[in-house]
């Protein structure tokens, strides 16, 4: 069946096609239909289950559909070029995450501008987010692409950009209506299928795995730019010219043995090649055609198109991101050809490319009339008995750099001795600690089985991540804890689902997250770390403490009456310094449902605050203590130490916070101090 469709039509539609599970968005032009064609079209395609949201604002969006797709289900973000601006923050984080499920962020540019304030390229923001970029050059295509673009996000583990244009987005073509890609799309999200896994801290980004995954993303981009020449969207087209006459009758054209080898060289995206090939079909060689429908480019692709050329034109709408790679590209390999486009002039730099203009650009690059003619194509390659492409000239390292297997340089003097590994830690008295424990024990004791999920943020609370706590499955971006936790309670909803935020961090952009749980009726439990600072740079105050910058004091901004005017029906407040309270206070959260918050409120012990009315130092009575080490293996404090005679506590690191006192099933722990008491919140 064909059906005459829309380019964003097309596109929903070939996400349903592609089991596209959980798809979020905000609304922009010329990309809002995207997300509307779903929501019309999911239960014609028997895909009721897929769960869609207009979210609060595209950030959001990206990280509920992060959620999502790092508990394994396919996810689409739908938005327009400048949203990804507001996106831009868990975008640049979330390739060093990975994925587990294709995850699709479905930006729409706006050549002219049209409706928009800039004419953004985002092809610009995948390769500065060092993901893929799938171009359409018309609806049909959209149709198919989207299909691939899932594909792709899963084989590498990496979000991917589609990215069409508004000619694309709003214009019609008749497309063939596909069977479901196999084994996607019979069960919809949040049916019985495997969830978030939580692979200890794989999905925590801290520096040491941005690091090692840094290494990774550049040899996966180099593995692209390889791979995508062999993708069916990217192709090049020889007209007027067989390299072997014996093979011209079967290489789909109407090539003449004998013709000159071709000198020009046409190379296109997007709409433009639609408007390109137009363009070519009646002229006669010999001239190469090269589609890029990829960033990265097909690396093998572009050098065969490039070999033997003196002149490339480059036709694509905005910036030269084609124009430029291909000059690089021709650079690195000493190739004698001239690349004509945007930077020199020969196409506009600006505005939207027209059927007319690239014609007559075409005309005049080629200097010749109208011929009728034909051409061969070769798809996903190029000819076999083609030229071998030239090696790329040998770069001399830098000055001191040692190759691998080199020797390393003499040493003078003794060798130094390794230093010892110091992981950063929650300090001793952190009430962090004493927030994350109370909920681990009561999830332990009190949730009946259920499987629980702890969405983390930026702070020092990222640190709950370490063991014994183990408290912080995910951390992307600031902010991101609590929309994470929407998108994963779409995929596994029978879990408890937390996000655990600092009061600095909630300000900053935790709202819209807890609007858009909120609003789109998530169930997700929010617990705010108030430590009454924003402590890990360093103790600057924020609207929660009601003190600016300079020291003057204004309103304090309560965050419970935030939350109250937000819609949150259900909020609890507890002391982290009170081990007993504080679990009560989180297990009274298990069995309701939607958006409900708790909100641990205890000062950071680096302000001063935490040490006023407390016991100060504790101490272990050995008389007592029976080695069961629990006090180490479940709390993990710096101040508690073991010996071989039992436990120590430091007295010069413990603040007297009390968190241990219940954890040590002898009593051993006690006040150093006569007449102390715990902080009273």
């Amino acid at each position: 069946m064909k059906r005459l469709l829309m380019g964003n039509e097309a596109a929903a539609l070939g996400a349903i096609r592609a089991g596209v599970e959980v798809v979020t968005g905000y609304p922009g032009t010329p990309s809002t239909e995207i997300l509307e064609t779903v929501l019309r079209e999911r239960e014609a395609a028997g895909r009721g289950g897929i769960y869609a949201e207009w979210s609060v604002n595209e950030k959001t969006a990206l990280e509920v559909a992060a959620g999502a797709a790092i508990s394994g289900r396919r996810a689409m973000v739908t938005m327009k070029q400048v949203g990804l601006n507001v996106a831009s923050d868990p975008l640049m984080s979330l390739n060093y995450l990975g994925v587990r499920g294709g995850l699709v962020l479905a930006v729409a540019d706006d050549p002219g501008p049209v409706s928009s304030q800039t004419e953004q390229d985002t092809r610009h923001f995948g390769q500065y987010a060092k993901i893929a970029v799938f171009d359409p050059s018309s609806p049909g295509e959209a149709y198919t692409m989207i299909a691939d673009a899932f594909e792709y996000s899963e084989k590498y583990g990496r979000p991917v950009i589609f990215r069409p244009t508004t000619r694309i987005c709003h214009s019609y073509g008749s497309v063939e209506m596909l069977p479901p890609v196999h084994g996607r799309g019979e069960e919809g999200c949040g049916a019985e299928k495997p969830g978030f896994e939580k692979s200890g801290g794989r999905w925590v980004i801290f520096p040491a795995l941005t690091y090692k995954n840094h290494i990774q993303i550049e040899a996966d981009l180099v593995r692209m730019a390889s791979d995508f020449s062999a993708y069916r969207g990217n192709r090049l087209c020889v007209s007027g010219y067989s390299s072997n006459a014996a093979d011209s009758n079967t290489a789909g054209g109407s090539n003449a043995a004998g013709a000159s080898r071709p000198v020009l060289g046409i190379a296109a995206g997007g709409v433009s090649c639609a408007y390109a090939e137009e363009a070519l079909a009646p002229l006669a060689g010999p001239f190469k055609f090269l589609k890029i429908a990829t960033v990265p480019l097909p690396l093998e692709l572009a050098l065969e198109f490039l070999d033997g050329l003196e002149e490339a034109l480059v036709l694509e709408e905005l910036d030269p991101v084609i124009e430029k790679e291909l000059v690089y590209l021709a650079g690195l390999r000493r190739l004698p050809v001239k690349v004509r486009g945007k930077l020199g002039g020969d196409m506009p730099n600006a505005g939207e490319n027209r059927p007319g203009d690239i014609e007559n650009a075409v005309k005049l690059f080629l200097n010749r009339d109208v011929v009728k003619g034909g051409g061969a194509c070769y798809r996903a390659g190029v000819p076999q008995n083609a030229a071998p492409l030239p090696a790329p000239p040998a770069l001399q390292p830098p000055r001191g750099f040692a190759p691998a297997g080199a020797s390393a340089p003499p040493q003078t003097g003794a060798a130094m001795p390794p230093l010892p590994a110091r992981p950063p830690v929650l300090c001793a008295g952190c009430p962090h600690r004493g927030s994350f424990f109370a909920v681990k024990e009561a999830v332990r004791q009190f949730a009946g089985g259920r499987k629980a999920v702890y969405s983390g943020d930026i702070g020092c609370y990222t640190l709950g991540n370490a063991q014994p706590l183990d408290m912080t499955d995910t951390c992307l971006c600031m902010g991101a804890g609590v929309s994470m936790a929407q998108g994963i309670s779409r995929a596994e909803p029978s879990a408890l689902n937390f996000a655990f935020i600092g009061d600095s961090t909630f300000f900053h952009t935790g709202i819209p997250g807890v609007i858009n749980a909120v609003y789109n009726g998530a169930d997700i439990i929010v617990v705010i770390l108030d430590n009454g600072t924003t402590a890990m740079t360093g103790s600057q105050p924020h609207p929660g403490t009601g003190v600016t910058a300079g020291g003057q004091s204004f309103n304090r901004i309560s965050i419970a009456a935030v939350l109250e005017v937000l819609g949150v029906k259900h909020i609890a407040k507890a002391s982290p310094f009170d081990t007993s309270g504080a679990k009560e206070a989180a297990a009274s959260m298990f069995d309701r449902a939607g958006v409900r918050a708790l909100i641990f409120e205890g000062p950071c012990v680096m302000t001063g605050k935490a040490a006023a009315g407390r016991a100060g130092p504790l101490t272990v009575d050995d008389r007592k203590c029976t080695r069961c080490k629990l006090c180490v293996t479940r709390l993990g404090c710096p101040a508690i130490s073991l010996s071989g005679s039992g436990a120590r506590i430091d007295p010069v690191t413990c603040t007297g916070c009390l968190v241990c006192m219940p954890v040590c099933p002898s009593h051993a722990i006690t006040e150093a101090a006569a007449g102390g008491k715990l902080y009273d919140a």
